[in-house]
């Protein structure tokens, strides 16, 4: 598991290949993830939006951004934790994720957007190892 905080925000991911799902032979690699946010501030948070960069073992590169993660904006207390599982499909056996929420809290009636880091993580497929 690969993790980063930024802001007393710590985002760890956590890559799984599907084979079940995956056709190498037709160049397609799908990967499972796992991501945990957890607020180590003082402060609630709110996740308002997700920026991710999808990195081929190619090189190119494509960008998917939206609101929030699989539908939700969550609220995150100080001290807790939110996990949420999505997925990401390559055309090569190796490929990597990084990127960044948008974060929103409020302190002593100030609105504070800031953005947290997500760490960039590798999606291997097992047979690429041996």
């Amino acid at each position: 598991m690969t993790s980063q905080t930024t802001q007393r925000i710590t985002v760890s991911a956590e890559s799984f290949y599907q084979e079940q799902y995956s056709q190498p032979e037709q160049e397609q690699y799908v990967h499972a993830y796992r991501i945990r946010i957890s607020n180590n501030s003082a402060l609630p948070i709110k996740l308002l939006s997700r920026s991710w960069e999808v990195i081929e073992g190619t090189g190119e590169r494509r960008l998917v951004e939206g609101e929030g993660v699989v539908g939700k904006q969550p609220l995150i207390a100080p001290g807790e934790s939110y996990e949420y599982n999505s997925w990401v499909q390559f055309r090569t056996p190796i490929g990597a994720m990084q990127g960044s929420y948008v974060m929103y809290r409020e302190h002593g009636g100030t609105e504070n957007y800031f953005q947290v880091e997500v760490p960039r993580f590798l999606h291997l497929t097992p047979a690429v190892l041996n």
